[in-house]
């Protein structure tokens, strides 16, 4: 029990960075698709650290589908390479993150895109 104790805050002290390699390598060698746990877990490890230093890694976050909800169900599978459930999902469960630790060119090109299919987007 204690064992979980010490991994449960190993994970809650993780940095953004850390979480964004903890993801790829579940994905890619296990192949989970963590979305909700990153954001969970990234959530308080970047308060402070990103009000001291000038933030280069953003989160794309859908806050809305808007009125053309097919066809940003379509777009996010395009963007992430989800399956369309998966897209789905994101886009039912707004405000949710499409893609999370990205450049800032990156995440402006996928706020533009998503924000021409008529979903409403913020940079985190």
């Amino acid at each position: 029990m204690a064992e979980l104790k010490d991994f449960a805050e190993q994970l809650v002290n993780l940095t953004v960075k850390e979480v964004n390699e903890l993801a790829t390598i579940l994905k890619d060698e296990y192949g989970i698709e963590p979305a909700a746990a990153a954001v969970a877990v990234a959530g308080p490890a970047a308060g402070g650290e990103a009000a001291a230093e000038e933030q280069t890694e953003f989160d794309v976050i859908l806050t809305a589908a808007g009125g053309s909800k097919l066809a940003v169900v379509k777009l996010v599978k395009e963007l992430t390479g989800l399956g369309l459930k998966e897209a789905k999902g994101i886009v039912d469960s707004a405000p949710a993150a499409v893609k999370e630790g990205v450049s800032k060119d990156e995440a402006e090109g996928l706020k533009k895109s998503l924000e021409e299919a008529g979903a409403e987007v913020e940079l985190k």
